[in-house]
């Protein structure tokens, strides 16, 4: 009868390196003093101390999406390379690792999504929260009509120096943030109407109807998209804010971040 080893042995032959998710120090040095696979260590903190660490932007209970950015994270630091096979080990039903996986590294699947995470001003969970709220619009639409809505997020000072007010801007005197029920229901409502949402890096709405103002010399979108589009890649250039487009012609959300579109995202597929 073949043994444990015989049946998962495949899974551990010709591997480049493992990734650990959240591992202990205890468990970290295990294959920290392995010599024949290089250990890589993901979380949003390096509680252990490794020397190969690659941080997570924030907690993903999905165990695919925590695999996903961590990959996309090491492709991105040229940790691992196109075509490494790759062991993750990550913790699904408790607080330890107890779950194994393989997968191969495709730089071509690169998304963008953990350059806009980890790497942009504004928090990552305002992040996530605004990106939720463009695809869920991109879903249903409102009142079952396809809609297109921009909200920049980020450096909201130098965004409203930048742009100006369409109308009465209904949260001038609020103190509201994004990712609350209640709040999204309002800016599901306000995206019918024109103009940009401007929201903070904390994720307080700053403003809506606000009409960008930046020029678009220089700034390469792609062919078919239209003002919108130009006018969210133009204000990160100029700015350090992100923006999160939602077509009204396509339904895709799209992200730009320093003038150039990073992320592309059909929200049936999400």
């Amino acid at each position: 009868m073949a043994g444990l080893d015989d049946v998962f042995g495949e899974l551990f032959s010709s591997v480049d390196a493992i990734m650990l998710f959240g591992p202990s120090g205890s468990y970290y040095e295990q294959f920290a003093e392995t010599e024949d696979i290089d250990a890589i260590v993901v979380g949003t903190e390096n509680e252990v101390g490794a020397e190969v660490f690659v941080e997570l932007p924030l907690e993903f209970d999905d165990v695919s999406e925590r695999i996903r950015f961590g990959l996309e994270g090491a492709l991105e630091q040229d940790i691992v390379e196109d075509g490494d096979e790759i062991v993750c080990a990550t913790s699904v039903f408790g607080d330890e690792i107890d779950t194994i996986s393989r997968v191969r590294a495709n730089s071509s699947s690169r998304t963008g999504i953990y350059d806009l995470f980890s790497k942009s001003r504004a928090e990552p969970q305002v992040i996530k929260a605004v990106l939720e709220l463009a695809i869920e619009l991109g879903q249903k639409g409102q009142k079952g009509k396809p809609v297109g809505a921009l909200f920049i997020v980020g450096d909201a000072g130098k965004v409203m120096n930048k742009s100006r007010p369409l109308s009465y801007n209904p949260f001038e005197k609020s103190h509201v943030h994004v990712g609350d029920p209640i709040v999204n229901v309002m800016l599901k409502e306000f995206s019918r109407l024109d103009g940009a949402f401007v929201i903070s890096d904390a994720g307080k709405i700053v403003s809506a109807y606000r009409y960008l103002e930046p020029s678009a010399e220089g700034v390469d979108i792609p062919k078919g998209l239209g003002a919108r589009h130009m006018a969210g890649g133009a204000i990160t250039r100029d700015t350090n804010a992100i923006a999160i487009v939602l077509s009204e012609s396509d339904g895709l959300v799209r992200a730009f971040k320093a003038g150039e579109l990073i992320l592309e995202v059909d929200p049936e597929a999400y």
